[in-house]
């Protein structure tokens, strides 16, 4: 009998509970009609301060997240942190942006972050670039869900090598691509609350039942002081040093300016059902970095507790301190958690990527006028294209690759930014110049990428994102975000591209005049109103 029968027991209860919902989720709220990407897609565009900000937090607070961001103290120590000022700091810098991007898209009946480019610049080879790289920087982020759930199998003893080992992973994603398929985004909308209420949960108790019987707060932070101060490592330890800090800066402005350009943020946003939503949310989703700064810590109580990966999979370290530390009852709440924490990400991920393939490459170069069943058929099935293609990332490539496959998707969706952000407040840039500017900065981020290595993992490539600026020919052992300084380089070319072009009298739009602007149409009186108004 497996010593880990009371975990799976509840694990798998909860799980199913959970799926049921997903499936009864296509009848909440139920429209007339399911068959249209506003309403599978965007889940009508009606949802309330309390749905958004489950299924923004559910969306944003991934089970990689719950694995992954104690799995990096662990092992790096204090840079680990990074991840809680830039939650911290997305919200205001986003929450101008996303209130401007809701209005533009309520008046035009926008559902992608490219369409909103299309309409803007009225440039097709941008929308597309916007769309691709979306579509390519969600799909790793999809396959990285996979990796939270296998650290829980893993520690269950039903997760390893060979088929039937990842039977209940596949299981799980069939499920998952079967409700999403059927429900659309209601599914995570409505799972989102469980999975959040049970997470809160699990870490309430874990930072005051774990610290109790490791001896306090004290004894845990000694423990992690002591492992950094033993190790060579230079960047790792248990504060930040002078060669790392400015990679910590850089890291966390970098990754807050990227974390709602990604295409499940604004597929959130969007489904909100007015300003007010938005702003209430935008004010209120920092209450999850407050939890998030207590998932860290996990990192270092495993330290204290002397957990050990399973294998070198350091993505186990929190699965495996819950299995050491807490009665077999509670072990399978906390793993249910990170397994239910899966779920939501992944489904609002999927569904975003496919309204990107559907609006953007199957509406414009395929089909130009296809009906709202098409485009929603067109999106189910890509949405479970995706899914396999994340399983297949974790089936047959090395996990590792994947997270790093996700570390070069966040440099490139910063690559967006002037398109996306910038352009919904000024239409100064000229098409030309921003697609000269995605191509330097995507050439120039993945560049820096391949060029650091990482002994640890035994990558000559791609081994992390802090570029040494020694690399540049200076003399410092300082480090900076590779995904920062590409999108320096891109806003740089960006602006003398736009001059060129100006100076060159090019044309704007395709047709040899200026596309014409969401600000100078009909809609222009709707949007003012709503942004004096603050709701429609």
């Amino acid at each position: 009998m497996s010593p880990h029968l009371t975990e799976i027991v509840i694990f798998t209860v909860l799980f199913v509970v959970v799926s049921g919902m997903g499936f009864v989720a296509a009848r909440w709220r139920r429209p007339t009609d399911l068959a249209s990407l506003h309403e599978w897609g965007l889940g009508g565009r009606n949802f309330g301060s309390w749905i958004t900000w489950f299924l923004i937090g559910g969306d944003l607070y991934t089970a990689y997240t719950f694995v992954a961001v104690p799995a990096l103290l662990f092992g790096a120590g204090a840079a680990g942190f990074f991840a809680v000022p830039y939650t911290v700091i997305t919200y205001p810098i986003v929450f101008l942006i996303m209130i401007r991007l809701w209005s533009v898209s309520h008046v035009h009946r926008l559902v992608t972050p490219a369409d909103f480019v299309r309409v803007r610049f009225g440039s097709p080879t941008l929308a597309l670039l916007v769309a691709i790289t979306g579509i390519v920087a969600t799909m790793p982020y999809i396959a990285l869900q996979l990796i939270g759930i296998e650290a829980v199998l893993k520690t269950m003893g039903v997760a390893g090598s060979g088929f039937l080992s990842d039977l209940p992973l596949i299981v799980a994603f069939v499920i998952l691509a079967a409700y999403t398929y059927q429900s659309g985004l209601r599914a995570p909308a409505l799972i989102a609350f469980v999975k959040d209420v049970l997470i809160y949960l699990v870490i309430l108790v874990a930072i005051i039942y774990i610290p109790a019987r490791l001896g306090g707060w004290g004894a845990i932070f000694d423990g992690a002081k002591a492992k950094f101060e033993a190790t060579p490592a230079p960047n790792d330890g248990y504060l930040l040093n002078a060669n790392n800090q400015l990679q910590y800066v850089t890291l966390a402005l970098g990754s807050a300016l990227a974390l709602f350009l990604y295409p499940h943020s604004v597929t959130g946003v969007l489904a909100s059902k007015n300003r007010d939503v938005i702003k209430r949310n935008m004010s209120a989703l920092p209450a999850y970095s407050l939890l998030l700064a207590l998932i860290a810590l996990l990192g270092y109580m495993a330290i204290s507790a002397g957990v050990k990966p399973i294998g070198k999979d350091v993505n186990t370290v929190v699965p495996q301190l819950f299995d050491q530390m807490f009665p077999d009852w509670f072990t399978g709440i906390a793993f249910a958690a990170v397994g239910i924490g899966a779920l939501v990400p992944a489904a609002i991920m999927s569904i975003a990527a496919a309204n990107l393939f559907t609006r953007n490459i199957y509406r414009e170069y395929v089909n130009r006028t296809p009906t709202d069943a098409q485009e929603a058929s067109v999106s189910k099935v890509t949405s479970l294209v995706v899914k396999v293609g994340a399983v297949l990332f974790i089936l047959l490539i090395d996990p590792q690759f994947s997270i790093d496959l996700q570390l070069i998707g966040g440099v490139m969706i910063l690559q967006t930014l002037p398109s996306v952000a910038l352009g919904l407040f000024t239409r100064w840039f000229h098409r030309a110049g921003l697609i000269a500017g995605w191509v330097a900065g995507m050439g120039g981020g993945l560049l820096m990428l391949y060029s650091i290595a990482n002994p640890a993992t035994n990558h000559a490539h791609f081994g992390g994102s802090a570029f040494p600026l020694a690399n540049l020919g200076l003399d410092t052992k300082i480090t900076v975000y590779a995904g920062f300084l590409a999108l320096l380089l891109n806003l740089v070319v960006a602006v003398l591209g736009t001059l060129v072009a100006r100076a060159a009298k090019a044309p704007d739009g395709p047709d040899g005049t200026r596309p014409g602007d969401y600000t100078a149409d009909e809609g222009d009186q709707r949007i003012k109103e709503i942004d004096l108004a603050g709701s429609t």
